[in-house]
């Protein structure tokens, strides 16, 4: 339970940052161009909301109503006084409607003049205001539809740059990992092995393992280095990243497609555990189980499974000042084939590292690049979405809590929420109606016509591109709760 509330708060706190960054540009950049904004909301309100309020006129909560002065009709839509209040110098902030939302699918900002997911037809019948969205020249409209998603790329390049300029970038490149990788069994059947050092993916060298991966498994061919001499070109299918989407997500995956292989060094034992009883101590590297070779970690985690409940015979070095022991100690397993160990997991340890630290100004340009080349990978692998095999492979939100960590850590949910951020910016820039994308399309159609949609046009496609996207989001949460059955 108190992982599922770990990830779920992460998902929630991810999920409302960015709707505020998105809905923030929108806002923004109309109260730039004098566009009354009604409502900034976090997730939507229907029938009732958590919390609202307008500076100056109400504070309310989940089931009350609005508490107006007497006389105070500023926020009756179609009244004189309302009206007569445009005269009068607008508040940048203070005309608009504050809330939070009961339904966390997302949030939204009403723009006065605009139909949109609020879908406020009666306010379109009336004779258009020039503080309306639809009284501004076709530019102006247009930066203000692209606005949320420039702010949610933004957003993740800011995160990006503040994570390089907080922790800088520590990695081993993979000419100096000398035991090379440890693939999974999706890639040892397309052609990887073990000990394997990947060179290039399509021709471009490979050099950060951080962005090799999605690189490898986008790319048509990849070269690796085998056996220390031998250059190896290995074709990657259309379709692998499903295969190994479908790996990952089965309860015997030790490996997501590839891992460092380090030696099987441990770290810590657990007081009165098999380990502990056998004499295993800190600092001691596993090299053979029961006669059976062990020199790497991956080894040493497929050997040992399989004997629940028995006792093996461990084959370890241990260092005793100038020199080190080989010691043969008989070890009782739990039924989960565990003894009680703790195991360096860290590549550094055993191979010389890059570390790179980035002052205020570098850590910026780095910020651009990871933010770019996040959203050239998000949207190459897009593409894959509109395959049989990628229709199943669609998640709601029960995946995407899934990819947060079980224990906090502050930099793996920024990093998770930077890689939203650009989900999100891509999403909604497709040229669905009900989408920024949509928005922008028409927007575009009318800078290079000179025609605008009509207004019933715009309803009929606004109401279309609403039941497009409740039907997406029924069907990627619908998989999550079939994958839960399976």
């Amino acid at each position: 339970m108190d992982t599922f509330l770990i990830k779920a708060t992460q998902l929630i706190m991810a999920f409302a940052l960015l709707v505020i960054i998105h809905e923030f540009g929108h806002f923004l950049f109309a109260r730039i161009f004098g566009v009354r904004v009604e409502k900034f909301y976090i997730f939507f309100d229907p029938w009732t909301e958590l919390f609202k309020w307008k500076p100056k006129k109400y504070i309310g909560g989940l089931g009350k109503k609005k508490n107006l002065k007497a006389g105070d009709n500023s926020n009756v839509k179609g009244t004189a006084d309302d009206e007569g209040n445009r005269s009068k110098k607008a508040s940048f902030w203070g005309d608009t409607e504050y809330g939070i939302g009961w339904l966390p699918l997302g949030g939204y900002c009403k723009i006065s003049g605009m139909i949109d997911e609020s879908m406020d037809t009666e306010q379109m019948k009336q004779p258009a205001k020039e503080w309306e969205f639809r009284s501004k020249p076709a530019w102006q409209r247009l930066l203000i539809m692209v606005a949320g998603v420039l702010f949610n790329f933004l957003l993740a390049i800011i995160i990006y740059a503040g994570i390089v300029y907080a922790t800088g970038e520590k990695y081993v490149t993979f000419k100096e990992a000398k035991m090379g990788m440890a693939f999974s069994g999706e890639a040892k059947k397309i052609g990887f092995r073990d000990g394997d050092i990947p060179l290039m993916a399509d021709g471009e060298a490979l050099e950060i393992p951080g962005d090799a991966r999605m690189k490898m498994i986008q790319a048509n061919t990849v070269t690796v280095l085998r056996n220390g001499k031998d250059t190896v070109n290995i074709p990657i299918p259309e379709k692998f990243i499903f295969r190994l989407d479908n790996e990952a997500k089965s309860d015997t995956a030790t490996i997501n497609f590839m891992i460092y292989r380090i030696p099987a060094l441990i770290t810590q034992v657990a007081p009165g555990e098999g380990a502990d009883k056998a004499g295993i101590k800190a600092g001691d590297r596993v090299i053979a189980i029961d006669s059976v070779a062990t020199p790497s970690l991956d080894m040493f985690l497929k050997t040992l499974a399989g004997h629940e409940n028995s006792t093996v015979n461990l084959t370890v070095l241990r260092k005793n000042e100038a020199k080190t022991d080989t010691i043969i100690l008989p070890v009782a397993l739990s039924g989960a084939s565990k003894m009680g160990v703790g195991l360096e997991l860290d590549p550094s340890v055993f191979y010389k590292a890059e570390e790179k630290r980035y002052g205020l100004l570098e850590s910026v340009p780095r910020g651009v690049q990871l933010g770019t080349e996040k959203l050239t990978s998000y949207a190459q692998s897009m593409k894959l979405v509109f395959t049989k095999e990628g229709a199943k492979s669609v998640g709601g939100f029960g995946s995407i809590g899934a990819i947060f960590p079980e224990k906090w850590d502050w930099i793996a949910f920024w990093n998770i929420a930077a890689f939203l951020s650009v989900a999100l910016a891509f999403m909604n820039i497709l040229p669905i109606p009900a989408l920024d994308g949509g928005h922008v399309m028409f927007l575009l159609y009318e800078v290079i016509t000179r025609r605008k949609p009509s207004e019933k046009f715009m309803e009929y496609a606004q109401m279309i591109g609403m039941g497009l996207l409740i039907a997406l989001l029924l069907y990627a949460n619908g998989m999550d709760i079939i994958r839960l059955f399976k």
